[in-house]
């Protein structure tokens, strides 16, 4: 993962004053990344380190301190102008629940100290299958969780032999069982589809997996060979072929079909949830525009229209953080059209859509006449993708921005 240029960051982490007014005005969420696996999978690009890796300053045991110092960093930014509480709060990596539960748990504290959780806050937790047990789900509970996100990827050895995955095929849903006994009224499934060696039978296995745990969301991804990554050095050498963008197609109309006749209803691109309680309002925070903090080496953050990121290094953040610097490396303000393009570019994945005010006649009617668009949608006054539309996404979004 590669972090991309801007203009430095100041010392002190000082924002605008016209960013800092529009603090929450959007809502706003926090997002805590913990750069820790317990080994690294094939496909994976994130900003993650093994313990063999990581060098000094960049121990488990010190990061929650680290990351509440970036905390109080993040408090004395917004001081003047503080949001008026934190709607959602999400724990990403890496694995999460490779820190110890109390860590998690006095991060979440901190971050309810600092600036006030609402009353409803949604407040998440990724983790591997292999990472967590009933009474560290039954302490995350506890501590003020309230959703669970659990890496499945897929149900057939052979697929989680390909992509690196520790854990056993059964393991995710048992997890997942798991954590609903131990209070989770929200639980995620991920899936991956279209890895190399996959059949259309074993994804309707995993789709039929993820339906049985009894989870109230499932998120689908397809698979993406990341520059970098030990997989594309085995495609790069023919050891696995590279995915294939028609078999990527015919796996997410299964898991439309699937999905949808289980109950659960897309309202993002690659989401499904049971209800609108299951869906992700930490995600939904992202791509309606609102605000958020990233804790954490290579977080990204978004506040009022200016855009930064962290270094990416855990022993990096660490001594800036220890030496009272900020870690951002970089940031940039958005200007007003950028801010309407990436409003179109998130919104238009979403099932609500974005205005059709504003937006171009032509091509407009061009993606509704190719049944990319839902005109009954566009009768109302929204651009929505049809299921066709979700497929081609890409290319509608290129075709709105650039007409």
């Amino acid at each position: 993962m590669r972090l991309p240029e801007g203009e430095p960051v100041p010392d002190d982490g000082a924002l605008p004053a016209v960013a800092r007014a529009g603090a929450g005005a959007r809502g706003f969420g926090i997002y805590v990344h913990v750069p820790f696996c317990a080994s690294r999978c094939g496909y994976c690009d994130f900003n993650t380190y093994t313990a063999a890796e990581l060098g000094p300053g960049a121990a488990v045991g010190s990061y929650a301190d680290t990351v509440l110092a970036e905390l109080a960093l993040a408090r004395q930014v917004l001081d003047d102008r503080p949001p008026a509480r934190v709607d959602t709060v999400f724990v990403g990596g890496g694995t999460p629940t490779l820190l110890p539960t109390d860590d998690l748990a006095r991060i979440l504290d901190g971050i309810d100290t600092t600036f006030g959780l609402a009353a409803d806050a949604e407040v998440t937790t990724e983790a591997n299958p292999e990472s967590v047990d009933p009474a560290s789900l039954k302490a995350l509970r506890a501590a003020g969780f309230t959703r669970v996100s659990l890496g499945m990827q897929s149900a057939a050895p052979h697929v989680l032999a390909v992509l690196d995955r520790r854990h056993t095929a059964g393991r995710a849903a048992a997890a997942a069982g798991e954590a609903r006994e131990a209070g989770f009224d929200h639980v995620n499934l991920d899936l991956i589809y279209g890895t190399p060696g996959e059949t259309a039978d074993d994804f309707a296995a995993s789709l039929a997996a993820a339906v049985d745990a009894g989870v109230d969301h499932v998120s689908a991804y397809a698979l993406i060979v990341e520059d970098g990554t030990a997989m594309a050095a085995r495609v790069r050498r023919g050891e696995l072929p590279a995915p294939d963008d028609d078999v990527a197609a015919a796996r997410y109309l299964a898991a439309e079909a699937a999905l949808s006749a289980a109950g659960f209803g897309w309202y993002e691109v690659s989401n499904w949830a049971r209800s609108t309680a299951g869906r992700c309002r930490h995600n939904l925070l992202y791509w309606r525009g609102g605000d958020w903090w990233g804790l954490g080496p290579g977080a990204h953050s978004h506040v009022g229209g200016v855009r930064w990121w962290n270094v990416k290094h855990p022993a990096t953040y660490a001594a800036r953080l220890a030496a009272g610097v900020s870690p951002g490396l970089g940031r940039e303000m958005l200007t007003a059209s950028q801010r309407r393009d990436e409003e179109i570019m998130l919104g238009i994945r979403l099932a609500e859509g974005v205005p059709v005010a504003g937006l171009p006649s032509g091509p407009v009617d061009r993606l509704l006449a190719d049944g990319l668009l839902d005109r009954s949608a566009y009768e109302r006054g929204r651009v929505v993708l049809t299921l066709r539309g979700r497929l081609l996404g890409d290319a509608v979004t290129r075709t709105l921005l650039t007409e």
